[in-house]
């Protein structure tokens, strides 16, 4: 392996978040102070993280368990603006969802923001046409069609041409129009990352176990290695708890009354092979509650997504086999050949943070995000929606100015790309040559394009002295083994769930989850973890009986049977504790 582990950490090369970049990280929460702590390694999290640094400030951000595990490796996949919002009147909403896609799309990270044709099938004579057309008229002219086309009216002929898998009869005509989709955890990660090259310190497997004060004021939070068991005092002028659904538990451990409430909604995605659904474009179905997207993923569809409300474990939200049948049933009311279970390749649960309203249906709760002080030197933010997480960051880093000594400059994120973001139009256009110098096919240098943008050179680059890198995984061949290399020493993944769930989509694209693969993962990261063989065999004994438990649970009829199926799986990061105070 072309990698020194005993050499010192590279400031130059600051987004390479691995065991280094780890250590020099602990050393730099406990001796320094920072302007503003940043509580949660979800995409509003790390979109703070980042608007902070690049306004200037000195800023730090600790999530418990891996970045994006939670809700922002969970979603629909879909960079989008909320056409349904549209019958909500969220305009606002709505609109500045759209020029925050445009962004994505455009300039801050074309190479994990994707355009995506969908069909939109009519079902009603008459009115209907006009009435969609018209909402989707808002949508484009709001800014949903500046890099794509706008609508495009369709008889149910073009329709079926569109989607061969729809039933004749479910349609009478359609409407097409474009969203984008993406690889949430993969742009989570990469805003992480991005964060850091513009120094941040960004550390996983950091838990907030209490807050520090002075006098009446917040000034830092105690963390705990969940790694290692160690802990440390990180102080600071201000404190943002960005934790998603944990916001409330957070919030219980700086034994102050929150301003709002959030509220949990369970959003269940089932994932198909591609060839079970013949279709040129992504379909969006209204339900009698929501919509149905079936959305095409690679060599898979993506096909979501429930709305309940879930008062369960929020680390690991478990899909009932009740979840899983409202969607199928939903779908095979339009599939000339239906979906059953034995197509399913993968399942996933996330949960919606929701601003708790008077109404009890969560899917009618509000989707506008909040901030709020809760007390002098804590911020908290909450609600909103994965596409506007630039501006849910800059809205909680404007409101911690008063506590910040120095002046702090205005947003400028909306001109900062992503890291791999600069260079990928033109190296898209090189993909030929690429293959060339690697000896990969063009269809795999686009891929790899798709995931890492120009940051391609340093992930095929730690193949330099080992060809055997460039091969692919035995058992999940769309993926190199480089990836996985690539994962451990500049990802900050720290187990192989990291590598298999969230680096890579292994465990959802694959009918074993990855347990045919685990093993041959752990073989590649042990030694650049430094993984004792006791250690190695936990990593892949843990993934196992969790992708077992997650199988089963899928089977149970009822929520709390699902979920206590999962609870009873052993976890990586044995050392999480329960969100409760901890004593002055």
């Amino acid at each position: 392996m072309p990698v020194q582990h005993d050499r010192e950490f590279d400031p130059d090369r600051p987004a390479d978040m691995g065991p280094l970049y780890r250590a020099e990280a602990w050393r730099r929460l406990g001796d320094e102070t920072f302007d503003i702590v940043v509580i949660g390694g979800g995409v509003v999290g790390v979109g703070s993280a980042l608007d902070a640094a690049t306004r200037g400030l000195r800023v730090a951000l600790v999530e418990a368990r891996d970045i994006a595990s939670g809700t922002s490796s969970r979603s629909s996949k879909m960079f989008h603006g909320g056409l349904r919002y549209l019958e909500q009147l969220e305009f606002g909403l709505v609109r500045e969802a759209l020029r925050e896609r445009e962004l994505s799309l455009s300039v801050l990270a074309p190479h994990l923001v994707k355009p995506l044709p969908f069909l939109y099938p009519l079902t009603h004579r008459y009115w209907e046409r006009p009435y969609v057309a018209a909402g989707i008229f808002l949508y484009d002219t709001m800014g949903g069609a500046k890099s794509v086309p706008g609508q495009q009216h369709v008889t149910r002929s073009g329709a079926l041409r569109a989607a061969p898998a729809l039933k004749r009869t479910a349609l009478i005509g359609g409407i097409r129009y474009h969203d984008t989709v993406v690889d949430d955890a993969r742009h989570t990660l990469t805003v992480a990352r991005t964060a850091a090259n513009y120094g941040a310190v960004v550390r996983s497997s950091t838990q907030v176990t209490g807050f520090l004060r002075e006098a009446d004021r917040v000034s830092g939070v105690r963390v705990l290695d969940t790694e290692s068991g160690e802990t440390t005092e990180v102080r600071a002028h201000c404190v943002i708890n960005a934790a998603g659904v944990w916001t409330d538990e957070v919030q219980a451990l700086s034994k102050t009354r929150g301003q709002f409430r959030v509220r949990a909604s369970k959003g269940v995605h089932i994932v198909v092979p591609r060839d079970r659904i013949v279709s040129e474009t992504a379909i969006i179905l209204r339900t009698s509650s929501s919509v149905l997207f079936v959305i095409p993923w690679e060599t898979h569809w993506i096909i979501g997504t429930t709305d309940t409300d879930w008062n369960l474990d929020l680390a690991h939200p478990a899909a009932t086999r009740a979840d899983i049948d409202y969607i199928l049933d939903r779908v095979n009311e339009v599939l000339v050949s239906p979906i059953t279970h034995e197509d399913i390749e993968g399942v996933y649960a996330g949960l919606r943070p929701l601003l708790a309203g008077e109404s009890e249906a969560t899917s009618k709760l509000s989707r506008e995000h909040a901030v709020a002080e809760v007390a002098p030197g804590l911020v908290s933010i909450a609600g909103g929606k994965y596409t506007t997480y630039r501006v849910m960051a800059a809205d909680a880093v404007d409101a911690t100015t008063d506590f910040i000594p120095t002046r702090v400059a205005p947003s400028i994120t909306e001109r900062v790309p992503l890291v791999g973001a600069d260079g990928y139009f033109a190296l898209i256009n090189q993909c030929e040559h690429l293959g060339e110098r690697y000896g990969l096919h063009p269809y795999r240098i686009r891929r790899l394009l798709n995931r890492y943008g120009s940051l391609i050179d340093d992930v095929l680059g730690h193949a330099a002295d080992d060809p055997s890198l460039l091969r692919p995984l035995a058992a999940a061949p769309q993926y190199l083994r480089v990836e996985v290399v690539y994962a451990a020493l500049n990802e900050a993944a720290l187990h192989v769930e990291d590598i298999l769930a969230r680096r890579t989509r292994i465990s959802i694209e694959y009918p074993d989850r990855g347990m045919n693969c685990v093993q041959e993962v752990a073989d590649l990261v042990a030694p650049l973890l430094g993984w004792r063989p006791e250690q190695a065999e936990f990593e892949v004994r843990t993934y196992r009986e969790r992708v077992e438990a997650e199988i089963a649970s899928q089977r149970q009829p009822d929520d709390a049977s699902a979920d206590a199926l999962r609870a009873s799986a052993p976890e990586f990061r044995a050392e999480i504790l329960e969100p409760v105070p901890v004593p002055d």
